[in-house]
């Protein structure tokens, strides 16, 4: 059977058009497949400090001149909390003084309160990765990706969205659990946790 010019360039239309469509569509899908991948990262600091790494008194140096310290009856608890917004920073350390965990929690503010701006305040009271208290829960699943586990929880009469993070796939010289709160009827970050033991 012989094809003329004509018929073998339709065939080869017939045959190129469809297999480009397919390429076209596999890479499209590939691409919608990576944007909906979750992002997976783990937390190595809170507050400027690296729990498992930083020492009590690397905390004294940097939050003493910025926030006022507050009296606590264990030894291995150290806390600090900002007058005007009424949150706080609670760390415990291990015998050596080290860093074993980070609290961060936000407060009720005095009134007429204006918050400072400045960038060693504003890192106070965040991650590494840049999550603040009162932040948007969304905010939340866009650095860190889908928790572990997440539902719900209560603290001092409010009801909360508790997430938690595991980081034992990080390796064990880096802290291995992040609990983050969010505030139900705002859905904003009220408290982070940033621990290196296993709690």
């Amino acid at each position: 059977m012989k094809f003329s010019r004509s018929g073998k360039s339709a065939i080869l239309r017939h045959l190129i058009v469809p297999a480009f469509a397919l390429a076209l569509v596999s890479s499209m899908a590939l691409a919608a497949q990576t944007a909906r991948k979750p992002s997976r990262a783990n937390e190595l600091s809170i507050a400027g400090l690296r729990p498992g790494h930083d020492s009590v008194e690397d905390a004294q140096k940097r939050l003493d001149s910025l926030l006022s310290p507050v009296k606590t009856e264990n030894e291995g608890t150290r806390t600090w909390q900002e007058s005007c917004t009424g949150r706080k920073i609670a760390l415990e350390s291990d015998e050596d003084g080290v860093i074993q965990n980070i609290d961060l929690s936000a407060g009720t503010a005095a009134a007429n309160c204006k918050e400072l701006q400045d960038a060693q305040h504003t890192r106070v009271w965040s991650t590494g990765h840049g999550l603040h208290l009162g932040d948007p829960r969304e905010r939340v699943l866009a650095i860190y990706g889908r928790p572990g586990s997440s539902g719900p929880s209560m603290k001092d009469g409010r009801e909360l969205e508790l997430f938690y993070y595991a980081f034992d796939w990080a390796g064990s010289e880096v802290p291995q659990v992040m609990e983050i709160s969010c505030d139900r009827a705002t859905g904003r970050v009220v408290e982070i946790l940033l621990a290196f033991p296993s709690l």
